[in-house]
Protein backbone atom coordinates (compact mmCIF):
# COMPACT_ATOMS: atom_id res chain seq x y z
CA UNK A 1 0.00 0.00 0.00
CA UNK A 2 1.13 3.54 -0.74
CA UNK A 3 0.28 6.70 1.18
CA UNK A 4 0.07 9.72 -1.13
CA UNK A 5 -0.32 13.32 -0.01
CA UNK A 6 -0.06 15.17 -3.34
CA UNK A 7 -2.95 15.48 -5.77
CA UNK A 8 -0.82 15.41 -8.91
CA UNK A 9 0.93 12.22 -7.85
CA UNK A 10 -2.34 10.47 -7.07
CA UNK A 11 -3.83 11.53 -10.40
CA UNK A 12 -0.82 10.14 -12.25
CA UNK A 13 -0.95 6.82 -10.41
CA UNK A 14 -4.68 6.39 -10.95
CA UNK A 15 -4.42 7.39 -14.61
CA UNK A 16 -2.24 4.30 -15.12
CA UNK A 17 -4.76 2.23 -13.17
CA UNK A 18 -7.60 3.26 -15.46
CA UNK A 19 -5.48 2.69 -18.57
CA UNK A 20 -4.90 -0.85 -17.32
CA UNK A 21 -8.66 -1.34 -17.28
CA UNK A 22 -9.02 -1.55 -13.50
CA UNK A 23 -12.05 -0.07 -11.77
CA UNK A 24 -11.45 2.18 -8.76
CA UNK A 25 -13.42 1.92 -5.53
CA UNK A 26 -13.26 4.91 -3.21
CA UNK A 27 -14.01 5.33 0.51
CA UNK A 28 -13.79 8.93 1.79
CA UNK A 29 -13.06 9.29 5.53
CA UNK A 30 -11.81 11.78 8.07
CA UNK A 31 -9.68 9.11 9.72
CA UNK A 32 -10.03 7.84 13.31
CA UNK A 33 -11.15 4.65 11.61
CA UNK A 34 -13.48 2.14 13.24
CA UNK A 35 -15.30 -1.01 12.15
CA UNK A 36 -17.90 1.05 10.31
CA UNK A 37 -15.23 2.51 8.02
CA UNK A 38 -13.61 -0.89 7.59
CA UNK A 39 -16.94 -2.38 6.51
CA UNK A 40 -17.08 0.23 3.74
CA UNK A 41 -13.57 -0.76 2.64
CA UNK A 42 -14.59 -4.42 2.56
CA UNK A 43 -17.59 -3.56 0.39
CA UNK A 44 -15.29 -1.60 -1.92
CA UNK A 45 -12.92 -4.57 -2.17
CA UNK A 46 -15.84 -6.74 -3.31
CA UNK A 47 -16.67 -4.33 -6.13
CA UNK A 48 -13.45 -2.87 -7.52
CA UNK A 49 -9.94 -3.89 -8.46
CA UNK A 50 -8.16 -0.92 -6.87
CA UNK A 51 -9.17 0.69 -3.59
CA UNK A 52 -8.46 4.29 -2.58
CA UNK A 53 -9.25 5.57 0.91
CA UNK A 54 -8.95 9.26 1.66
CA UNK A 55 -8.09 10.52 5.14
CA UNK A 56 -8.76 14.22 5.41
CA UNK A 57 -10.29 16.18 8.28
CA UNK A 58 -12.19 18.70 6.21
CA UNK A 59 -12.10 22.14 7.87
CA UNK A 60 -14.88 23.69 5.79
CA UNK A 61 -17.53 21.31 7.18
CA UNK A 62 -16.88 22.38 10.77
CA UNK A 63 -18.57 25.37 12.35
CA UNK A 64 -16.63 27.96 14.38
CA UNK A 65 -17.54 26.35 17.72
CA UNK A 66 -17.22 22.72 16.63
CA UNK A 67 -14.49 20.16 17.18
CA UNK A 68 -12.16 20.61 14.20
CA UNK A 69 -9.04 21.14 16.31
CA UNK A 70 -9.68 18.24 18.67
CA UNK A 71 -11.11 15.83 16.07
CA UNK A 72 -9.20 12.53 16.60
CA UNK A 73 -6.26 12.04 14.26
CA UNK A 74 -4.03 8.96 14.15
CA UNK A 75 -2.77 8.46 10.61
CA UNK A 76 -0.25 5.72 11.44
CA UNK A 77 -2.91 3.61 13.15
CA UNK A 78 -5.37 4.17 10.30
CA UNK A 79 -2.76 3.18 7.72
CA UNK A 80 -2.02 0.01 9.67
CA UNK A 81 -5.69 -0.98 9.64
CA UNK A 82 -6.05 -0.25 5.92
CA UNK A 83 -2.90 -2.19 5.07
CA UNK A 84 -4.42 -5.29 6.67
CA UNK A 85 -7.47 -4.92 4.41
CA UNK A 86 -5.41 -4.70 1.25
CA UNK A 87 -6.13 -1.07 0.41
CA UNK A 88 -4.00 0.06 -2.53
CA UNK A 89 -3.71 3.79 -1.89
CA UNK A 90 -4.36 6.13 1.01
CA UNK A 91 -4.80 9.75 -0.01
CA UNK A 92 -3.85 11.89 2.99
CA UNK A 93 -3.51 15.48 1.74
CA UNK A 94 -2.82 18.57 3.79
CA UNK A 95 -5.39 21.34 3.96
CA UNK A 96 -3.42 23.50 1.50
CA UNK A 97 -3.48 20.68 -1.03
CA UNK A 98 -7.28 20.60 -1.08
CA UNK A 99 -7.89 24.31 -0.46
CA UNK A 100 -4.96 26.28 -1.88
CA UNK A 101 -4.62 29.99 -1.22
CA UNK A 102 -7.49 31.89 -2.83
CA UNK A 103 -9.83 28.90 -2.99
CA UNK A 104 -13.36 30.28 -3.40
CA UNK A 105 -15.51 27.62 -5.10
CA UNK A 106 -18.16 25.68 -3.20
CA UNK A 107 -20.92 23.18 -3.94
CA UNK A 108 -24.29 23.89 -2.35
CA UNK A 109 -27.15 21.42 -2.70
CA UNK A 110 -29.53 23.98 -1.18
CA UNK A 111 -32.84 22.61 0.10
CA UNK A 112 -31.57 19.21 1.26
CA UNK A 113 -29.02 20.92 3.50
CA UNK A 114 -31.57 22.99 5.43
CA UNK A 115 -33.57 20.48 7.56
CA UNK A 116 -32.38 18.00 10.21
CA UNK A 117 -28.70 18.60 11.02
CA UNK A 118 -28.63 21.62 8.72
CA UNK A 119 -30.67 23.67 11.19
CA UNK A 120 -27.89 23.71 13.79
CA UNK A 121 -24.89 23.18 11.51
CA UNK A 122 -25.18 25.91 8.86
CA UNK A 123 -22.60 25.45 6.12
CA UNK A 124 -21.75 21.90 7.19
CA UNK A 125 -23.20 20.16 4.16
CA UNK A 126 -21.81 22.77 1.78
CA UNK A 127 -18.40 21.78 3.13
CA UNK A 128 -19.18 18.08 2.75
CA UNK A 129 -20.46 18.43 -0.82
CA UNK A 130 -17.48 20.58 -1.79
CA UNK A 131 -14.83 18.19 -0.53
CA UNK A 132 -16.57 15.12 -1.97
CA UNK A 133 -16.88 16.84 -5.35
CA UNK A 134 -13.14 17.65 -5.25
CA UNK A 135 -12.25 14.09 -4.28
CA UNK A 136 -14.47 12.64 -7.02
CA UNK A 137 -12.72 14.91 -9.52
CA UNK A 138 -9.24 13.95 -8.30
CA UNK A 139 -9.79 10.21 -7.95
CA UNK A 140 -12.45 9.59 -10.64
CA UNK A 141 -13.71 6.39 -9.02
CA UNK A 142 -16.16 3.98 -10.54
CA UNK A 143 -17.72 3.36 -7.11
CA UNK A 144 -17.86 5.38 -3.90
CA UNK A 145 -19.00 4.02 -0.54
CA UNK A 146 -20.73 5.95 2.25
CA UNK A 147 -22.39 4.88 5.49
CA UNK A 148 -26.11 5.05 6.21
CA UNK A 149 -25.38 6.49 9.67
CA UNK A 150 -24.91 9.88 8.03
CA UNK A 151 -28.24 9.57 6.22
CA UNK A 152 -28.70 13.22 5.30
CA UNK A 153 -25.14 13.37 3.98
CA UNK A 154 -25.73 10.25 1.89
CA UNK A 155 -28.89 11.69 0.34
CA UNK A 156 -27.12 14.97 -0.43
CA UNK A 157 -24.12 13.24 -2.01
CA UNK A 158 -26.35 11.09 -4.21
CA UNK A 159 -28.25 14.14 -5.43
CA UNK A 160 -25.05 16.13 -6.05
CA UNK A 161 -23.53 13.21 -7.95
CA UNK A 162 -26.57 12.90 -10.20
CA UNK A 163 -27.06 16.60 -10.84
CA UNK A 164 -23.37 17.34 -11.55
CA UNK A 165 -23.11 14.24 -13.78
CA UNK A 166 -20.26 12.60 -11.89
CA UNK A 167 -19.85 9.13 -13.44
CA UNK A 168 -19.73 7.56 -9.98
CA UNK A 169 -21.91 4.78 -8.60
CA UNK A 170 -22.60 5.98 -5.03
CA UNK A 171 -23.35 3.04 -2.75
CA UNK A 172 -24.81 3.50 0.72
CA UNK A 173 -23.91 0.76 3.19
CA UNK A 174 -25.75 -0.27 6.38
CA UNK A 175 -24.98 1.20 9.79
CA UNK A 176 -22.44 -0.81 11.79
CA UNK A 177 -23.31 -0.91 15.48
CA UNK A 178 -21.71 -1.79 18.78
CA UNK A 179 -23.17 -4.86 20.56
CA UNK A 180 -25.49 -2.58 22.57
CA UNK A 181 -26.79 -0.90 19.43
CA UNK A 182 -24.83 2.36 19.49
CA UNK A 183 -23.95 3.38 15.93
CA UNK A 184 -20.19 3.37 15.45
CA UNK A 185 -18.74 6.87 15.17
CA UNK A 186 -15.32 8.43 15.57
CA UNK A 187 -16.90 10.82 18.07
CA UNK A 188 -17.93 8.01 20.40
CA UNK A 189 -14.47 8.18 21.92
CA UNK A 190 -15.33 11.61 23.32
CA UNK A 191 -17.96 10.06 25.61
CA UNK A 192 -17.31 9.59 29.31
CA UNK A 193 -18.11 6.10 30.69
CA UNK A 194 -21.44 7.40 31.98
CA UNK A 195 -22.30 9.07 28.66
CA UNK A 196 -21.27 5.94 26.75
CA UNK A 197 -23.62 3.86 28.89
CA UNK A 198 -26.44 6.32 28.18
CA UNK A 199 -25.92 6.71 24.42
CA UNK A 200 -27.64 3.46 23.28
CA UNK A 201 -30.94 5.14 24.15
CA UNK A 202 -30.80 6.50 20.59
CA UNK A 203 -31.03 3.04 19.12
CA UNK A 204 -33.57 1.86 21.68
CA UNK A 205 -35.87 4.72 20.76
CA UNK A 206 -35.60 3.87 17.08
CA UNK A 207 -36.25 0.22 17.81
CA UNK A 208 -39.37 1.19 19.76
CA UNK A 209 -40.65 3.03 16.69
CA UNK A 210 -39.79 0.07 14.46
CA UNK A 211 -41.78 -2.25 16.72
CA UNK A 212 -44.80 0.08 16.59
CA UNK A 213 -44.61 0.19 12.80
CA UNK A 214 -44.54 -3.63 12.67
CA UNK A 215 -47.66 -3.59 14.85
CA UNK A 216 -49.37 -1.34 12.29
CA UNK A 217 -48.79 2.20 13.55
CA UNK A 218 -48.43 4.64 10.66
CA UNK A 219 -49.03 8.06 12.24
CA UNK A 220 -45.75 10.01 12.25
CA UNK A 221 -46.73 12.27 15.16
CA UNK A 222 -47.53 9.26 17.35
CA UNK A 223 -44.23 7.60 16.49
CA UNK A 224 -42.29 10.79 17.11
CA UNK A 225 -43.90 11.24 20.51
CA UNK A 226 -43.01 7.69 21.50
CA UNK A 227 -39.39 8.22 20.46
CA UNK A 228 -39.26 11.43 22.47
CA UNK A 229 -40.72 9.63 25.52
CA UNK A 230 -38.02 6.95 25.25
CA UNK A 231 -35.27 9.57 24.98
CA UNK A 232 -36.68 11.42 27.99
CA UNK A 233 -36.12 8.33 30.13
CA UNK A 234 -32.36 8.90 29.83
CA UNK A 235 -31.35 11.99 31.86
CA UNK A 236 -27.97 12.36 30.14
CA UNK A 237 -29.55 12.64 26.69
CA UNK A 238 -30.31 16.15 25.40
CA UNK A 239 -32.38 15.63 22.22
CA UNK A 240 -31.88 18.09 19.38
CA UNK A 241 -34.46 16.74 16.94
CA UNK A 242 -36.59 13.75 16.10
CA UNK A 243 -37.86 13.83 12.52
CA UNK A 244 -39.76 11.46 10.24
CA UNK A 245 -39.19 12.42 6.62
CA UNK A 246 -39.40 11.34 3.00
CA UNK A 247 -36.11 9.86 1.82
CA UNK A 248 -35.65 11.87 -1.37
CA UNK A 249 -36.67 15.37 -0.31
CA UNK A 250 -36.33 15.13 3.51
CA UNK A 251 -39.80 16.69 3.74
CA UNK A 252 -41.76 15.75 6.88
CA UNK A 253 -44.46 13.12 6.44
CA UNK A 254 -47.74 12.70 8.30
CA UNK A 255 -48.06 8.98 7.59
CA UNK A 256 -45.48 6.23 7.14
CA UNK A 257 -45.89 5.15 3.54
CA UNK A 258 -43.27 3.63 1.26
CA UNK A 259 -39.63 4.29 2.20
CA UNK A 260 -39.33 6.68 5.14
CA UNK A 261 -36.41 7.94 7.23
CA UNK A 262 -36.65 8.31 11.00
CA UNK A 263 -33.72 10.49 12.06
CA UNK A 264 -32.62 11.93 15.38
CA UNK A 265 -29.79 13.83 17.01
CA UNK A 266 -28.93 14.26 20.68
CA UNK A 267 -26.03 15.41 22.81
CA UNK A 268 -24.41 13.58 25.70
CA UNK A 269 -22.22 16.01 27.57
CA UNK A 270 -20.30 17.87 24.86
CA UNK A 271 -20.72 15.10 22.28
CA UNK A 272 -23.39 15.31 19.60
CA UNK A 273 -24.50 11.97 18.13
CA UNK A 274 -26.89 11.08 15.32
CA UNK A 275 -28.73 7.92 14.37
CA UNK A 276 -31.50 6.87 12.02
CA UNK A 277 -33.69 4.09 10.80
CA UNK A 278 -34.96 3.42 7.28
CA UNK A 279 -38.41 1.86 7.19
CA UNK A 280 -40.33 0.59 4.21
CA UNK A 281 -44.06 -0.11 4.26
CA UNK A 282 -46.69 -0.86 1.60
Amino acid sequence: MEVISKTNKLKAVLRKTRCAGLEIGFVPTMGALHEGHLALVQRARESAGVIVVSIFVNPVQFGPNEDYEKYPRNLSHDVELLTRLGVDYVFAPGVDEIYPAGFDTFVDVRELTEPLCGRTRPGHFRGVATVVAKLFSIIQPMYAFFGQKDAQQAIIIKKMTAELDFPVDVRICPIVREPDGLAMSSRNQYLSPEERAAAPVLYRSLQRAAAMILEGERDAATLRQEIEKELAREPLARPEYVEIVETQTLAPVEKIRGETLIALAASFGQTRLIDNLLVSTP
